[in-house]
């Protein structure tokens, strides 16, 4: 008899624990609490798949940020490269866009993961859909609640791989954290990660408003700010600017500019409850010259009307001026010029867990060994987003998610003695 072992969770991370588990020659059976797997994939995909990115290896692992170190082994035995490669393996072509993101030829997740369940199928994996892990009996045994009742899973190994906290309609629910924590797991609480963030504005008392004026916001909400850069300053000193774009909200702002701060911007406001961003409206424009182009005499033209002429500036960055500066912009042309190049922003709350695209926290590192067991759990191994990591949207997520689980079961095969 091949050793059994259990995977539990069918996103990226389980369904790449599976295929390496059964290539080693081991029986593998994955569970997952919804009726079809990789749900989030394929919604992670639906404006297009972005798999992987084409960075250089360092500029790549330098996007994991503090946990960089600990993600490192799994990305060089399973790197972008690699995971193009697996990609051509089930006939799925893909190409580099103009911002070095790795996309399928046909931009869709569908193809790849239908395509890839049917190997998995042929390889022997059986997929169980609808049964939820509730709980353990004995060492590592699992308890699965199913559509029929309560079924009683007896592997050799576990791996677990059951997403983070956002998006639990999608089954990232996080409720396995209090499953482990009360067999002694060390896990971080779920924090959102590539996220939204809520604003105040300055009032017309001097005090602090929550989020946009009515204006702004039933005029803009929805629409893209760019170009900009972003720049801030965490408490640490930790420096963060970078060119792109970001959408106006409701309460805020959003998009893969303010993705790829958001562990900066949530770990300030934890610590002061607030946190401040400047925005240069204009990165394409030197200061010397926004400030000659502005301070040009308007006459009798409105100041929007001064600055669409002089700057070719219209519509929501010229809104978002008004917004921050207030009608007192019009008598100090100096502090719209310096406003255009560093237009202050006061971030007060990211948006809740469940609106994130990914989260933060989970099993913390020093509760597993170097090929992801849990120490407290022999024969128990994570991968996936479960773990203390988080990265940027950009490939750098899913790349991670796809090597955890490859690494996960190649530690399990170890484990097993089948390697």
């Amino acid at each position: 008899m091949r050793p059994h072992v259990a995977v539990v969770g069918a996103g990226p991370a389980g369904l790449m624990a599976a295929e390496t588990l059964s290539r080693l020659g081991l029986a593998v059976d994955v569970y997952d609490r919804m009726p079809s797997a990789g749900r989030k994939f394929l919604l992670a995909g639906k404006g297009g798949l972005n798999l992987t990115h084409s960075e250089p290896p360092p500029a790549f692992l330098s996007r994991y940020g503090p946990q960089r170190a600990a993600v490192a082994p799994w990305l060089e035995a399973f790197g972008a490269e690699a995971l193009r490669a697996w990609a051509g393996s089930l006939g799925i072509e893909t190409f580099v866009g103009t911002s070095g993101r790795v996309f399928p030829k046909d931009m869709k997740a569908a193809p790849l993961l239908r395509a890839w369940l049917h190997r998995l199928r042929e390889a022997g994996v059986r997929l169980h859909m609808r049964h939820r892990w509730v709980g353990w009996s004995g060492a590592r045994d699992l308890v699965m609640d199913t559509p029929t009742g309560p079924v009683l899973v007896q592997p050799e190994a576990v791996v677990l791989a059951l997403g983070g906290g956002s998006w639990s309609r999608l089954g990232s629910d996080g409720a396995w954290v209090p499953l482990l924590a009360g067999r002694g797991v060390a896990v971080r609480p779920l924090l959102p990660a590539n996220c939204g963030f809520d604003v105040a504005r300055p009032g017309p008392q001097g005090e602090t408003v929550p989020g946009w004026s009515e204006h702004l916001r039933s005029r803009f909400a929805g629409q893209p700010v760019k170009p900009v850069v972003l720049s801030l300053t965490a408490p640490g000193g930790e420096r963060f600017v970078r060119r792109g774009e970001f959408v106006l909200t409701d309460t805020g702002i959003e998009g893969s500019l303010v993705y790829a701060a958001s562990r900066l911007l949530r770990e300030a406001i934890a610590a002061r409850g607030w946190v401040d961003i400047h925005l240069d409206l204009m990165p394409d424009w030197p200061a010397e010259r926004v400030l000659a182009e502005v301070i040009h005499p308007r006459g009798s033209r409105s100041w929007s009307s001064h600055l669409q002429s002089r700057l070719g500036l219209k519509g929501l960055k010229v809104a978002l001026l008004h917004e921050v500066l207030g009608p007192l912009a019009k008598d100090e042309p100096v502090a719209v010029a310096a406003a255009l190049k560093a237009l202050p922003l006061r971030l007060v709350s990211p948006r809740p867990l469940d609106e994130a695209i990914s989260s933060a926290g989970g099993v913390g590192f020093e509760a597993l060994d170097e090929h992801l067991m849990l120490r407290p759990l022999p024969g128990v191994f994570c991968a996936g987003e479960m773990l203390d990591w988080e990265a940027p949207t950009g490939g750098y997520l899913l790349t991670a998610c796809f090597a955890s689980g490859r690494w996960a079961g190649q530690g399990v095969a170890r484990w097993l003695g089948a390697v």
